[in-house]
């Protein structure tokens, strides 16, 4: 099996130790995506609503630079720190997808990024 390394500077840059995304098999696996603006590398937005458009802009452009699309995602895992934040990131969520969503599952996030809201995983169809 061949595998792609994925990485796009249009989308948040992930620790030295993970790529953002990686194409194998005909599916693209994104890594855990911060709500990090591409440039600064800073967390951008201060509501759960505001970081999760965040992330899921980070998404679109780690999916599209591997060939892929947001419409394209069959699975995520969306990480909280805080599930109070729950019916916010649901809200934007809806935004991005108001029909036939994908699967998706949660967890909760260790605190160990301050301000970090919401992360988000997610495999696709390439």
């Amino acid at each position: 099996m061949t595998r792609h390394i994925i990485h796009t500077p249009n989308a948040a840059r992930p620790p030295p130790t993970y790529s953002q995304a990686v194409k194998a098999a005909g599916l693209v696996f994104v890594s855990g995506t911060a709500p990090a603006d591409p440039e600064t590398g800073a967390i951008r937005g201060v509501t759960i609503q505001e970081q999760t458009r965040q992330c899921l802009t980070n998404i679109q452009a780690i999916l599209e630079s591997a060939g892929s699309s947001l419409d394209k995602i069959v699975s995520v895992t969306i990480v909280l720190a805080d599930e109070d934040d729950f019916a916010g990131m649901n809200e934007e969520w809806l935004r991005w997808f108001p029909a036939d969503p994908p699967a998706r599952q949660g967890a909760k996030l260790p605190a160990r990024i301050p301000g970090l809201k919401v992360s988000i995983a997610a495999i696709a169809e390439a």
